[in-house]
């Protein structure tokens, strides 16, 4: 029902477009900022931003710029890359809202405080973006987003700059991107591991009162104590589906199911198995294949989007330092007689860089998720067993060659 939702959108979008390209704005035109609050998606749990046309003649329109396809050739590989190619789109309110009133969505409505010349340099503004040679644009996750895009237009339209209020439920003073994804990904802990793998110190910097609009909830509770040329720019706030904020987000993962408390089990699973390695005085190649085998296969991803990747702040991420294509000289190394020497300068200087590395972090910008902690620490047990027994078994050899 979801894709046949989406295929009935995008086909109404097209055909509404041209009736918006020819409206023309008068004083009786209502020109709102509409918000939505987070859905279960991964991709609905910051909310979504749209704008909201309502001519006189009774055609009432939203303009979203949130508009994807999974159904694009090669999508997840260019979204992975940075190549998100996102577009704008008129699609007549009640179509565009009825799939968010279906899940429950809260959905908030900001009329704004324009004059007829203000509405028609935005309907403007807006038919010269819905043609098709300007509809589509890159899509940055926190620069210039579905929220980002109409606020910028209507700053455009207005002639002046937007001086945004204060925030609700976000703490005042030096936020981040990342707080502000980890206070709405509460309840969806993988996902915001994958964030914290992937994305490295640039979502960490304190943001302005602006830059937190990038998440539409944000830029709801902004909204009430916006200005623009010193006058308030929402004239009247209307709450078109009255539900909890939270209505439509999934319950919080159960504590057994998160990261930090499966990879801490991983963590002393690896250790149990290095203290019987110590004693039997000979390392678990398989185990050691199965654990920089896989810290391999994620350092390739983490290395990918720092050397390659255009997406939002991929780089500089100092997790590259433990997890990168490396790994795999001990994942493979361990079965190969002539790569003995090898591995263990590689987990000599391993363990030194981890070491290294874990003095340095509470000095760094960037913030670690609480599940590397046992991630870092079992490749450190996998490193330091392999040294001290290779390094028994050189001194006992001598012992015994003399």
């Amino acid at each position: 029902m979801r894709n046949l939702f989406r295929i009935a959108a995008l086909i109404i979008a097209f055909t509404a477009m041209p009736r918006c390209l020819h409206a023309h704005a008068g004083n009786d035109t209502v020109v709102s900022i509409v918000n939505f609050y987070p859905g279960t998606e991964i991709f609905e749990l910051e909310g979504h931003t749209a704008l909201r046309i309502q001519f006189p003649d009774g055609r009432d329109l939203a303009v979203s710029y949130g508009m994807f396809s999974f159904n694009e050739p090669n999508f997840v590989y260019r979204f992975v890359k940075g190549e998100t190619d996102y577009w704008v789109a008129a699609i007549p309110w009640n179509y565009f809202t009825d799939g968010y009133m279906a899940h429950g969505r809260r959905i908030v409505e900001h009329r704004l405080n324009m004059d007829s010349s203000q509405k028609a340099r935005l309907i403007s503004l807006l038919t010269d973006n819905l043609r098709p040679e300007n509809a589509t644009y890159r899509y940055n996750y926190v620069r210039d987003n579905c929220a980002t895009r109409p606020l910028g237009i209507i700053e455009k339209a207005l002639g002046d700059s937007i001086i945004l209020g204060n925030t609700g439920t976000m703490p005042e003073g030096e936020v981040s991107f990342r707080d502000i994804m980890r206070h709405y990904h509460r309840n969806y802990p993988w996902y915001q591991f994958g964030i914290d793998l992937a994305l490295g110190s640039g979502i960490d910097l304190p943001l302005t009162n602006r830059e937190k609009a990038f998440a539409p909830v944000v830029l709801d509770q902004q909204l009430t104590g916006a200005t623009a040329g010193g006058r308030r720019l929402v004239s009247s706030t209307i709450t078109l589906n009255d539900v909890p904020e939270d209505n439509a987000i999934a319950a919080p993962t159960p504590w057994y199911l998160t990261p930090l408390f499966v990879f801490t089990l991983w963590m002393l699973l690896v250790l149990m198995f290095t203290i019987r390695d110590i004693k039997r005085q000979r390392p678990s190649r398989w185990l050691d294949t199965i654990l920089f085998g896989v810290y391999g296969v994620a350092g390739c991803v983490v290395f990918y989007l720092v050397t390659v990747s255009s997406h939002e702040a991929t780089s500089p991420n100092w997790l590259v330092a433990w997890l990168n294509p490396l790994c795999f000289i001990a994942a493979i190394g361990i079965w190969i007689k002539r790569a003995r020497k090898l591995v263990m300068w590689y987990q000599i200087a391993n363990f030194a860089v981890i070491l290294l590395l874990s003095a340095a972090w509470p000095f760094m910008r960037q913030s670690g998720n609480p599940a590397f902690i046992p991630l870092i620490v079992a490749e450190l047990l996998r490193s330091g067993c392999y040294i001290y027994l290779t390094f028994h078994k050189k001194v006992h050899a001598e012992i015994a060659h003399r």
